[in-house]
C-alpha cells in the first residue's frame, strides 16, 4: 500500500530534516541512523510531516520537547 503524500509540505519538509531539534538530532544519531530497518526522517504522511517512520514495521515516531 502506497502511503498518500502532499506534495505541497515537499519545502517545508527538507527544511526539516536539516534544522531538527536537538531531542531528535540526539535520537537519530545516537540510535536511529545506523539501526538495521530503514528509519526516514521528516516523512510526509497525508497532511502530516512526521518526524521518523518506519515502513516495513509501519511506525512513526514523534518527538515532543525533551
Amino acid at each position: 500500500m502506497k502511503i498518500p503524500k502532499n506534495n505541497k509540505l515537499l519545502g517545508h519538509a527538507k527544511k526539516l530534516r536539516h534544522e531538527m531539534t536537538p531531542q531528535e538530532r540526539k535520537l537519530w544519531y545516537l540510535f536511529l541512523r545506523k539501526y538495521p530497518v530503514k528509519i526516514y526522517k521528516k516523512r510526509i504522511i497525508g497532511p502530516y510531516i512526521v518526524d521518523f517512520y518506519c515502513a516495513s514495521a509501519k511506525l512513526v515516531i514523534e518527538i515532543d520537547g525533551s
